[in-house]
């Protein structure tokens, strides 16, 4: 009898409605996120920092945006645990419940004038329960369509839950984009930014309801199958999923986080920052670069899918490795254009950033869901996605802001970004490809001290050394 990975992959329809699901989930829940982000660089720092110069009340608004990604390693350590434990499908429900539930009292919260200090505060609590949630997320959504999917063309369908990101980048640039242009600034201020956070309940019934009509993944099931009938003979078995990834898989965790650095930099870089550069550092106003960024985002929604089926063809790091080199090469011409002061030259800007950031997220989610065994992949992915982010996507708007604000000139911020893309270099061209790899096959390892484990790794199906147990990590 064949193993679910290498049986047949399941009827198109019902895959189509697995990456369905896994994408509107992603699409909410960066809504939810981005949209924040966008708040941050816009009107929070009047609402909730008042009494500041304008850059360090930017500063203050995008520091409330960090604590977001600080929250990001623990929603990983937690989801992912029970993620391997209990499955993908339940984790990701809880997740979208937790981020829209978060993003939709932000639009309820009273601001500074109305509560002075207590606003902030809260503020920054639901952000940090955003951030929880969207740590948990990402590994639960790439892994449902990583681990159901046509090995053969897992790259192309496990990009399209990342393009949940531009969606929900599309989706959130948008509203705000529309507010913004049928209200004055005042009523946008005083009322207009709340509805697109309310209008976030809305979106997590949507998701909640198409990720409730999905199956559990198949190689996850075989995997606990298969963990419980060694339990049963007495073998010895990983217990906890965060411990098993740091004996086994502890190279492969540093090579996703390394991985991570430019990917995560770059992009907000691109799409955050870019927001308060344009409008302080030149003339453009709020609604010329909402609008660069939203259709810089449309392009990064179509372009996502076609890395990812490229990378099916050639291997996850030529891909990876091209999107590195395209943003640190980009960094300079990037400022340049966005000086011009016009937006044309912005929105070429923005888009062929976003294009080079798509070659290494398209990617992302195969490269990373081959990486690790299945009874700790959804920890492993996790942890090596969402660590990085406290070093990466957290502080890249507030370096930049902080940057501009020392130096008036963004030449440190096209710095910032090389050395960046440096690292993720360095990560991914020590990494071994992953593209032919069987993820069911990377069970059944051998467990040090005696006994055999599902949890371990084993020899890859390329015939060379599996990362399951990369070479140091036991």
């Amino acid at each position: 009898m064949s193993s679910p990975a290498t049986a047949s992959p399941p009827p198109p329809a019902q895959l189509k409605r697995i990456v369905a699901a896994s994408l509107i989930g992603t699409t909410v829940e960066w809504y939810d996120f981005f949209l924040y982000g966008s708040a941050a660089a816009l009107v929070f720092n009047k609402l909730f920092f008042p009494g500041s110069d304008p850059l360090v009340g930017t500063l203050l608004s995008f520091l409330t945006y960090a604590v977001g990604f600080a929250a990001r390693p623990v929603g990983a350590l937690v989801f992912g645990h029970y993620g391997d434990r209990l499955g993908r499908k339940k984790l990701l429900v809880v997740s979208l419940l937790l981020m829209g539930g978060a993003t939709f009292a932000i639009g309820l919260l009273p601001t500074h004038a109305t509560v002075g200090t207590a606003a902030p505060v809260l503020l920054t609590a639901l952000r940090l329960v955003q951030g929880f949630a969207l740590g948990g997320e990402w590994g639960g959504a790439v892994l449902l369509v990583s681990e159901h999917g046509d090995a053969r063309r897992r790259g192309f369908w496990a990009s399209w839950p990342q393009t949940g990101a531009p969606a929900g980048q599309l989706l959130a640039t948008g509203v705000l984009s529309v507010m913004t242009a049928v209200l004055s600034d005042a009523a946008f201020v005083s009322w207009g930014w709340r509805v697109p956070f309310l209008l976030s309940g809305v979106l997590v019934v949507v998701g909640l309801w198409v990720r409730l009509s999905v199956d559990e993944s198949p190689v996850f099931q075989a995997a606990l199958a298969r963990a419980e009938a060694r339990r049963a003979e007495g073998a010895a078995v990983e217990k906890m999923p965060l411990v098993a990834v740091l004996r086994h898989h502890w190279r492969d965790v540093l090579i996703a986080m390394g991985a991570r650095m430019a990917e995560n930099i770059s992009y907000y870089v691109i799409t955050a920052f870019v927001l308060v550069y344009a409008t302080s550092h030149t003339a453009l106003s709020q609604q010329t670069a909402l609008n660069a960024v939203l259709l810089a985002s449309a392009l990064h929604f179509a372009v996502i899918p076609a890395w990812g089926a490229l990378s099916d063809r050639i291997g996850r790091r030529p891909v990876y490795l091209l999107g590195a080199v395209g943003v640190g090469v980009w960094a300079f011409p990037f400022f340049a254009l966005v000086d011009s002061g016009r937006f044309g030259p912005l929105l070429l800007a923005v888009s062929v950033g976003l294009v080079f950031h798509g070659a290494m997220y398209a990617p992302q989610a195969a490269f990373f869901a081959e990486m690790f065994a299945t009874r700790m992949r959804y920890s492993g992915a996790s942890i090596g996605a969402q660590f990085s982010s406290v070093a990466a996507g957290a502080p890249a708007p507030l370096i930049a802001t902080a940057l501009l604000a020392d130096y008036d000139s963004p030449t440190p911020i096209a710095l910032y970004v090389i050395a960046a893309a440096l690292l993720t270099l360095v990560a991914v061209g020590v990494a071994r490809e992953t593209r032919s790899r069987d993820l069911a096959d990377m069970d059944g390892g051998a467990v040090p001290g005696g006994g055999r484990s599902a949890d371990a790794g084993t020899a890859g199906p390329d015939g060379g050394a599996s990362s399951a147990v990369p070479s140091g990590g036991a």
